[in-house]
């Protein structure tokens, strides 16, 4: 997967709604994104920008998932961003997973927000 993001610029942009439909067409009309779904994303309906960033749209995957804005950041060693973000103070809530042929991404939570991090 090309990108020209750099490292520690905003790689994806995740947002979880329950009307996907609805959030996509104010994107597309207000902006011209065009989205397509990505699986392996949660099924997010995806917007590719120019330099290889993303925005990703998609329902909750649970009753317990409530609607969220996640900003990914792109890092070029995922286990060392974890291991500092935790030393900040930061509260894990996902440590390492895998997205095929995607990267690796991390999820943690500070300041009463969750921050993902995204390593290709």
């Amino acid at each position: 997967m090309p990108t020209k993001v750099p490292e520690n610029s905003v790689h994806y942009l995740e947002i979880v709604t329950p009307d996907v439909e609805s959030v996509c067409n104010l994107y597309t009309k207000s902006y011209g994104w065009e989205f397509q779904a990505i699986p392996e994303l949660g099924n997010a309906q995806v917007a590719e920008f120019p330099d290889g960033s993303l925005c990703g749209i998609r329902a909750p995957m649970s009753e317990m998932e409530k609607p969220i804005v996640r900003t990914y950041l792109r890092v070029g060693d995922l286990e060392t961003s974890v291991k500092k973000a935790a030393e900040s103070g930061a509260n894990i809530l996902l440590g390492k997973m895998e997205l095929p042929r995607r990267g690796i991404i991390a999820i943690y939570e500070i300041g009463g927000i969750e921050h993902g991090i995204w390593q290709l």
